[in-house]
């Protein structure tokens, strides 16, 4: 399940994607998309690219899959969206999923490198459908295929506009014969998210993250998180204009940043100001500490699971409007957020 790791699997994709994912919205096709990158719909198949290079495959679907083995958390959040997340029967680290429903009727089938294979067999999923880190295909891949067992590699994680995410919901139409009405949610949430999005020539000075692993990863300045900021008026402070990727950044490197900060996201683990007190010496003099710091995890699992990584990719709306909240310091229910106390 990606949700295990985010941060672990930014940590792997700054060191090793060496493409910029920046690009604006493309022209639509007949049947095209407006603003992913990594696949189209197309007579009836889907045609997915890679960022690492090589042919695209092609998924046709005679009919709506009724089984998908899930390797990652948003998928079932796309399902979701077009209510038919029973269509996700399995999936890795099922206690890392925010869905009760899934967590209740679905199976777990572990990890990469500890598939259960067996349940697999027993389960004769339609659809595996996982993600890769980099241009080497996770190994466990070729052992399903050997079993007969159909598998997709898509690459919506490396979608850096937050609505090339959300439309990956037209994906999960096409696979669930739910076509017409993913276009019309997808539609629906363009048009809300490009209602919230700010253009301002003052934005609010943001800092992000904490150490992972004695390394504190700094998104670029095309990376889905700082896209998200910059659209609700903020900008993240140390990103490097046109990178997706990561950036590593010293402590020290962090207290200069927080010297100009104007709100601290998503801190980790942390659920108190305390708590963030307690990760780091230093971390008691960030002048930001005592302003506004406020973390995405509101919806989060006993397991460590977190909807922001389930649900948020298809609702980019609702993150947005969170956002928009948090910089003009209006009161508004938050889908995904919360204040450090």
């Amino acid at each position: 399940m990606r949700w295990i790791s985010q941060m672990a699997l930014w940590g792997v994709v700054a060191l090793s994607l060496a493409v910029s994912c920046g690009r604006k919205p493309r022209t639509p096709v007949t049947g095209g998309m407006e603003y992913a990158e990594w696949f189209d719909l197309q007579d009836g198949r889907a045609i997915i690219r890679s960022p690492y290079g090589g042919e695209p495959d092609t998924l046709t679907v005679t009919a709506p899959l009724r089984s998908i083995v899930c390797m990652s958390s948003s998928y079932i959040g796309f399902l979701d969206a077009l209510d038919c997340d029973s269509v996700a029967t399995a999936v890795s680290g099922l206690s890392y999923v925010s869905d009760p429903e899934v967590r209740e009727r679905a199976v777990d089938v572990g990890y990469d490198a500890a598939l259960d294979y067996e349940t697999i067999l027993k389960l004769r999923p339609d659809l595996v459908l996982t993600y890769a880190v980099s241009a080497a295909e996770p190994p466990y891949l070729q052992k399903l295929r050997d079993l007969g067992i159909r598998t997709a590699v898509i690459h919506e994680h490396l979608e850096s506009h937050p609505l090339a995410r959300a439309e990956y919901i037209r994906f999960f139409g096409f696979l669930t014969g739910r076509k017409a009405l993913s276009d019309s949610l997808f539609a629906d949430i363009r048009d809300r998210y490009l209602s919230l999005v700010r253009e301002t020539e003052s934005p609010r000075k943001v800092l992000v993250n904490i150490p992972y692993a004695d390394q504190w990863y700094i998104p670029g300045g095309d990376n889905y998180m700082t896209r998200l900021i910059h659209d609700a008026g903020g900008e993240v402070l140390g990103a490097v204009p046109g990178r997706f990727a990561s950036s590593v950044i010293s402590v020290e490197k962090a207290f200069s940043l927080a010297q100009e900060a104007d709100v601290w996201l998503n801190p980790g683990w942390c659920a108190t100001k305390e708590q963030l007190r307690s990760v780091h010496p230093l971390f008691a003099d960030f002048p930001v500490l005592g302003k506004a710091v406020w973390n995405n995890t509101k919806q989060s699992t006993p397991g460590g699971g977190n909807a922001f990584w389930e649900t948020g990719p298809a609702h980019p709306d609702l993150i947005l409007k969170d956002l928009r909240a948090i910089f003009d310091g209006t009161e508004v229910p938050m889908d995904y957020y919360f204040r450090l106390e």
